[in-house]
């Protein structure tokens, strides 16, 4: 597992339920020995910026107490891209690549909004 550092995504779980996502904007050392503030960008409306002092196992994942709270971050990894997964699966057939163009429509957004 990778180490969770600045402007990583992470979600937030409190009592072992996702509650928000926020991004990693910052991590300093705190004045106790072993320890950083962390400060996060929530993802939520309105934006809300917090700082946390966490150990390192903390913030890469391990669970903790706040307020007598169990929570955890979870490092947020973005899955591939569908044409990455594809030929990770092997090559598709001409078939297959022909097939998909019949099924498949290309919609503009830029057309669907009303022009004024």
């Amino acid at each position: 597992m990778n180490m969770t550092q600045e402007n990583d995504v992470v979600l937030i779980y409190f009592e072992d339920e996702p509650m928000v996502f926020a991004r990693i904007e910052q991590i300093a050392p705190d004045a106790k020995p072993e320890w950083f503030q962390v400060k996060l960008l929530l993802f939520q409306v309105p934006l809300q910026v917090v700082t946390w002092i966490l150990r390192p196992a903390y913030i890469d994942g391990e669970p903790f107490t706040m307020g007598g709270k169990q929570m955890r971050l979870e490092k947020v990894v973005s899955p591939e891209p569908e044409a990455q997964r594809e030929n990770d699966q092997g090559e598709e057939t001409t078939e297959q690549k022909e097939e998909k163009k019949k099924d498949g429509k290309v919609v503009s957004l830029f057309d669907s909004r009303e022009k004024t």
